[in-house]
């Protein structure tokens, strides 16, 4: 209990702080991208392609960072890479499609892009297959 009131902290602790973070962003993430990745046809007619280059290629990158970038994330690897793809996914999402009200609509989306935000600054931590293979 005094741990909670103490301004120090460990490096096991980050770790694991970081990887309930990994865990929870890619887990959550990874349920939307399997969604989208195994109904991929009907997703697609509804989609607006925001970057008007063509509605499948966009959406396509949608369903490769949202599945496989965030299973990358859960397990750790490459994991500052995999950041990259679904911060630019969730930046669209908040800043185009819900226009920026990360108060009301767009919450969602905002706490996915900061805590994305929040794992390219620190990478995986030591509990991630990162650290394992030495990267």
């Amino acid at each position: 209990m005094k741990s909670l009131f103490n301004s120090k902290y460990s490096e096991p602790s980050l770790s694991f702080g970081l990887l309930v973070l990994r865990l929870a962003l890619g887990g959550i993430m990874l349920n939307h991208g399997f969604d989208k990745l195994t109904h991929f046809n009907q997703y697609l007619a509804m989609f607006k392609d925001p970057f008007h280059m063509n509605n499948t290629i966009s959406f396509g990158l949608l369903v490769f960072a949202e599945f496989f970038c965030a299973l990358l994330v859960v397990v750790g690897l490459l994991t500052r890479l995999a950041c990259v793809p679904l911060i630019i996914a969730m930046g669209v999402a908040l800043f185009m499609a819900h226009k920026g009200h990360i108060f009301s609509d767009g919450e969602t989306a905002a706490i996915f892009f900061f805590g994305y935000i929040v794992l390219l600054f620190t990478g995986p931590g030591k509990y991630s297959l990162d650290k394992a293979i030495g990267k």
